[in-house]
């Protein structure tokens, strides 16, 4: 009589009816917005302060440069000492004060250059001193030096390559940069279910082998059906976990703004606002215009397509190895010595991934490791957006499913003598024998 369904359903509302996993489904969206709100409540105060930072320009070359700008205020002191300054600062609580020295030489180097705080000075605040400083005194040079400005800004040329396939296709270095973010996303995505709902699958094991609930319910029902029982109800569980949390925390995202008066839109950092301003560049709005058409350009439909089969094989053959291992061990401290051997392909996977796949990702490398099934669920799906032959797809993820039922029957044969083995701590070679049983 096949009893997978009834494991399947057994497993499922254990662990969503488990008190632990409720309070945790409906606690971490909580725990996510408060510190959301948080940080976005600092930010509004952070962004609400305004530093005013004084310049004692003994050289006159740029004291005029500086213009006051969102949360930067700018107050330029003469005709006194750095000490005198000091004092002004510190009594008006100031941000800081930037002295650029007196030249004799009629050239400013950085050793001229001193900036005087009592705590340590943001980092983009010195970043854009220095750049307004360097900006000024190019401009300087140039004149001293009798060299036309606007010539030179004119003979400035830009280039940028057309890039278009022998068929006529047309692509830009910004659609590999979308393709690149995308199959990241879907590899790491799978790299953290595998990891999260993989350690579940195998703290569930463990937990019914040191209760010795397991020795009851083996007796009905064949080791290979309760292994998939496990896989695939704390698989629909994590789902269910993972739509509560999409669902919860978009609702109280928005109950959060309302409340508290939170607009996120305002967790700004200095470095979004320079963003903001460079938006208005008529160039850099060309830059986003070809974004959003290297987001057309992907081929949607065959990632969703392959996203979703090779994210199942993917996580189902590695679950079956979380299976294994927790049968094989009686708590989780013994499992250390068996999870490297599944953590390392994932990790090699991930780091294939980004290191080869962007530049070569229809090089030797990337296509061996889409077709190794221990790395091909990460590999293959970094690779798609940028166009793989569908024959590679589709062998690709016949070997999966393959190298999955092998899985399956490989820790099916741990699971069935492991999961009966209490007190000793087994060595690979045992398990090696387990398998041979």
């Amino acid at each position: 009589m096949n009893h997978l369904p009834l494991i399947i359903k057994r497993e499922y509302l254990t662990k969503v009816k488990n008190k632990s996993f409720i309070i945790m489904t409906f606690l971490s969206p909580l725990i996510f917005i408060a510190l959301i709100a948080v940080v976005a409540y600092l930010s509004q105060l952070n962004n609400d302060k305004i530093r005013v930072v004084s310049i004692l320009d003994e050289s006159g070359l740029v004291k005029d440069v500086f213009k006051n700008s969102g949360n930067t205020s700018y107050n330029v002191l003469e005709g006194m000492s750095v000490e005198d300054a000091k004092t002004i600062v510190l009594e008006t609580k100031g941000y800081g004060l930037l002295h650029i020295g007196d030249i004799s030489e009629g050239k400013l180097t950085s050793k001229d250059l001193t900036f005087y705080s009592e705590e340590s000075p943001s980092l983009t605040l010195i970043s854009n001193l220095e750049s307004e400083i360097q900006s000024e005194l190019t401009l300087q040079n140039r004149i001293r030096e009798g060299i036309d400005v606007e010539k030179l800004k004119a003979s400035i040329v830009n280039i940028e390559i057309n890039q278009e396939s022998f068929e006529g296709k047309k692509t830009s270095k910004v659609d590999s940069i979308v393709k690149l973010i995308f199959g990241g996303a879907a590899g790491y995505l799978l790299f953290m279910f595998i990891i999260i709902y993989g350690n579940m699958i195998m703290r569930s094991v463990i937990e019914e082998k040191t209760s010795r609930i397991i020795e009851v319910i083996i007796s009905s029902v064949k080791p290979v059906q309760l292994m998939l029982g496990k896989i695939i109800g704390t698989s629909l569980a994590g789902i269910t976990q993972f739509v509560i949390w999409i669902i919860l925390g978009g609702v109280l995202m928005t109950v959060t703004s309302l409340i508290l008066g939170i607009d996120m839109a305002q967790m700004q950092t200095p470095q979004q606002q320079v963003l903001e301003q460079a938006m208005e560049n008529p160039e850099v709005n060309l830059q986003l215009q070809n974004i959003v058409s290297a987001f057309y350009n992907l081929p949607l439909a065959n990632l969703i397509i392959a996203f979703i089969m090779f994210f199942i094989g993917g996580y189902l053959m590695y679950s079956s190895l979380y299976a294994a291992i927790g049968a094989a061990v009686d708590n989780e401290t013994d499992t250390q010595q068996f999870m490297l051997p599944i953590i390392m392909p994932l990790i090699l996977a991930v780091y294939i991934g980004i290191f080869t796949v962007i530049e070569d990702p229809h090089g030797t490398v990337s296509i061996v490791f889409s077709f190794i099934p221990l790395t091909s669920p990460v590999v293959m799906l970094m690779r798609i957006p940028f166009g793989v032959p569908i024959w590679q797809q589709v062998l690709s993820l016949l070997i999966l499913v393959g190298s999955f039922m092998f899985t399956v029957w490989f820790a099916a044969k741990i699971y069935r003598v492991g999961i009966l083995m209490y007190g000793k701590k087994p060595s690979y070679k045992e398990l090696i024998k387990w398998i041979k049983y």
